[in-house]
């Protein structure tokens, strides 16, 4: 088998090397993942399911600072929040263990007719069969925990493929599963190209398959899927932000610079055009600017650092031609507009460029926020609806009733009041419509996905 080498997205230096598999190594994978769900006699049962996801929990509170230096090296979000993403996973297996008790079946009312006399009747679930997991770069660690640990929660067997930028933590999870008890088979990983990708997706032997990534992947595999195999879909959004004249402005903008600038940008909800009312517009542009020209910028294993370099350095010439397309198409910087570095981009903040600006369009997925004025709320609604994208957004405002419209009429599958877009728990419902995405992530609603509703009719004359 051969080997890739992984390297940081700070500075391009060597900090690990992953197998990687050939299309026929992922079809074995997918085979032994395959006779692992047809052995229903052996499935795990739950009360060792919750065991060895104990054991893990365990064993990872033991290696937080081994594992958020993991996270870190080859991902490039900084270190503080690579240990809260670390943190964040093991809190996420323990949702997980308490959710296996909580997904249960329930008694279907007999005996109404004449027709459902003398019988009884109950569902339960079971799980869906094999599934498929192609993940992303941006939280490594904690999206292979919402994409693996939900399939051993219900006793699916796993593989997962992670983005070959950050192959490492997946690679981990899976060894720390077998360490803490999975027997061999249950939960694999596999580095591959897209060829292999594909195959996991398509083969009639996934059941289900989970994908966090780019809106045109995502929908291309879901048209390949075979029939039958059920799909849950995570892309961007371009997140929008209203803010109301009566808005806390004070303690408004941590969380704006907070949602616009964690993980520089790299985040599916990150905060990206945000609407103000033309009477407090420019000052709340300008203290978003002077916040986020404070922050710093650099390696991502300096605790110091808030904002860390972007993923590969095709991405950094790529926001750069978008922010100069946005200065080309009226919109004004107040702070940042340059790349530091092949790898580091400035904080950005653009104040009304056009409408028909890249960066109003599309998600960026980096360091850099717009600020646009609106005249009317009804504008602002209009506005932030305008693309074709429907994920989370936010409103700030002080009046419930200005609040209750905002979450009403936002082309949005969860609006944060008062808060950034980029908020998330665990436990939460999470993901897009329209071209952001199809079905729920979240450790819950991914455990209901990935079960299959059974049930048994008892007929019995003594009922």
């Amino acid at each position: 088998m051969s080997t890739i080498e992984v390297t940081s997205p700070f500075d391009g230096r060597v900090v690990g090397s992953v197998p990687f598999s050939t299309v026929e190594q992922v079809q074995q994978a997918i085979d032994t993942a395959y006779d692992k769900f047809l052995d229903v006699d052996n499935w795990i049962p739950k009360y060792k399911r919750v065991e060895i996801l104990e054991n893990l929990m365990k064993i990872m509170s033991s290696q937080v600072e081994e594992l958020t230096i993991l996270c870190a090296s080859e991902g490039g979000k900084p270190y503080i929040d690579s240990k809260v993403e670390i943190q964040r996973a093991i809190n996420g297996i323990k949702i997980a263990i308490e959710q296996i008790g909580l997904q249960e079946g329930q008694e279907i009312a007999m005996g109404h007719t004449a027709s459902s006399a003398n019988r009884i009747a109950y569902t339960m679930k079971e799980p869906i069969g094999v599934v498929a997991a192609i993940s992303a770069f941006n939280h490594p660690f904690n999206l292979a925990v919402h994409q693996v640990i939900p399939a051993i929660a219900v006793g699916c067997p796993v593989i997962i493929r992670p983005a070959t930028q950050t192959p490492m933590s997946a690679l981990k999870l899976v060894e720390l599963l077998k360490e803490a008890g999975l027997p061999d088979g249950w939960a694999q990983a596999v580095v591959c190209d897209r060829v292999g990708g594909e195959l996991l997706v398509t083969s009639p032997k996934t059941a289900f398959f989970t994908f966090i990534g780019s809106g045109p992947v995502g929908w291309y595999l879901n048209s390949k899927a075979s029939a039958g195999t059920r799909s849950a879909l995570e892309h961007g959004g371009v997140a929008p932000v209203i803010v109301e004249p009566d808005a806390d402005i004070e303690s408004m903008i941590p969380d704006l610079v907070k949602g616009g600038f964690y993980h520089a940008g790299q985040v599916c909800v990150s905060v990206q055009r945000i609407f103000v009312h033309e009477s407090i517009a420019d000052t709340v542009a300008s203290k978003i600017a002077e916040k986020a020209s404070k922050l710093v910028v650099g390696d991502q294993l300096d605790p110091k650092t808030e904002v860390g370099p972007l993923i590969n350095h095709n991405e950094v010439n790529r926001v750069e031609e978008w922010v100069n397309d946005a200065v080309a198409k009226g919109g004004k910087i107040l702070t940042g507009g340059k790349r530091i570095s092949d790898s580091c981009f400035e904080p950005t903040v653009i104040v009304n460029p056009s409408d028909d600006a890249i960066i109003s369009q599309k998600e960026i997925f980096g360091p850099v926020v717009c600020v646009y004025s609106y005249k009317t709320f009804d504008e602002a609604i209009k506005r932030a609806n305008q693309l074709d994208v429907s994920f989370q957004a936010a409103v700030f405002t002080k009046n419930l009733d200005t609040a209750l419209k905002a979450v009403k009429r936002l082309n949005a599958t969860a609006v944060m009041v008062n808060d950034h877009t980029a908020f998330r728990v665990d436990w939460m419902p999470f993901g897009g419509a329209k071209t952001s995405g199809l079905g729920l992530g979240g450790i819950p609603d991914s455990m209901r996905e990935m079960q299959n509703q059974k049930m048994m009719v008892i007929k019995s004359p003594v009922l």
